[in-house]
């Protein structure tokens, strides 16, 4: 699943499921409270751990959903359609200049009475428009069920994700089209994964909140690591997750985000965070993944792990995350801190 994401674990899965298997057998619970777009979950599921994920974020609760609990496309049985049949349906729908149009699109004119944005071409914008004006209506009407309501906001996402006018996050658009984003927006069939099984749990919510009374025999926490927000830098993916069409608020459209607002972005407040995920869970092993670049140094978060157990620190070399000319070298050192509280 290719996708744009701050702190996306893809590169360094083979190092991290490694890591994370160790001493521990098939079977074996492990808690990803903050998966993101669930790239590390679903290894961890294709390897044979029953996986407890959670998320703030909407969208990657629908990503995550996907990635653990369907092996295959649902029946769409309401709709007598297949799932090929559906998305075929809905590439094919006429335009319709809404919410995306009018918010989101250079064509349009926004609520809040600033410029035009160009998050998406308008004929993009108003395919999303429609896509996303069908799923609410075989929603309200019962036609879409559970999963098959899940999968087909996840599929719109990805499409929409593709297409995006964005260097890297949804913070902003580009001031020029990108050649990606001239694409025209298709809603493609998920690939599902075959490996493992499907009996997962996905919750969404704050990690602190989550965590409280879970049991696992090991929890992955990959927590942001600098002040960057999500839910402001993935507004856009939110509400196509959401189906809904909130105040676009200021120059970049964002919508009321600060419901949203997670702690481990808060120079003030991280070190709580981070005490209350690791107090509340009934977990004897935690690994976290942090960078160079966190709001933490690496001695800070190390003596404030030790408090809890014994800690080994590994480093694994990886390349940095910047969405604009950064004069930042490309080379960072991501931190796996392994904290045994046995």
């Amino acid at each position: 699943m290719s996708y744009r994401y701050i702190g996306n674990k893809t590169r360094l899965l083979p190092t991290l499921i490694q890591v994370l298997s160790d001493g521990l057998g098939r079977g074996a619970v492990v808690a990803d409270l903050m998966c993101g777009t669930g790239s590390v979950a679903s290894a961890l599921r294709e390897n044979g751990f029953r996986v407890v994920a959670s998320d703030i974020m909407t969208f990657a609760c629908l990503h995550a959903r996907v990635r653990l609990t369907m092996a295959q496309p649902p029946a769409f049985e309401r709709l007598a359609l297949g799932y090929d049949s559906v998305l075929h349906e809905l590439n094919r729908l006429p335009p319709i200049k809404g919410y995306f149009w009018r918010e989101h699109s250079p064509a349009g004119a926004p609520s809040a009475g600033v410029r035009p944005r160009a998050y998406f071409t308008p004929e993009n914008a108003a395919r999303i428009d429609a896509i996303s004006g069908q799923l609410r209506e075989w929603h309200a009407a019962k036609l879409l069920i559970g999963k098959e309501w899940a999968l087909l906001r996840h599929d719109l996402v990805l499409a929409a994700n593709r297409v995006a006018n964005i260097a890297g996050t949804y913070g902003h658009f580009r001031s020029k089209w990108s050649s990606s984003s001239l694409a025209p927006l298709q809603m493609r069939p998920t690939q599902f994964s075959m490996g493992g099984s499907t009996d997962h749990i996905v919750r969404q919510g704050a990690a602190e909140l989550v965590a409280h009374g879970l049991r696992a025999d090991l929890c992955y926490l990959d927590p942001p690591y600098t002040k960057r927000q999500y839910a402001a830098n993935y507004h856009i993916p939110e509400t196509l997750a959401r189906c809904d069409e909130p105040p676009a608020i200021g120059v970049s459209g964002l919508r009321p985000w600060r419901d949203q607002y997670s702690d481990f972005c808060s120079k003030v407040r991280v070190r709580d965070s981070f005490r209350a995920v690791i107090s509340r869970m009934d977990c004897p092993r935690f690994l976290v993944s942090y960078s160079e670049d966190g709001l933490l140094t690496r001695v800070e978060l190390e003596g404030l792990l030790r408090e809890f157990g014994t800690l080994e620190v590994i480093e694994i070399p990886a390349r940095r995350f910047r969405s604009n000319e950064s004069p930042l070298p490309r080379e960072i050192t991501e931190y796996v801190f392994a904290l045994d509280r046995r």
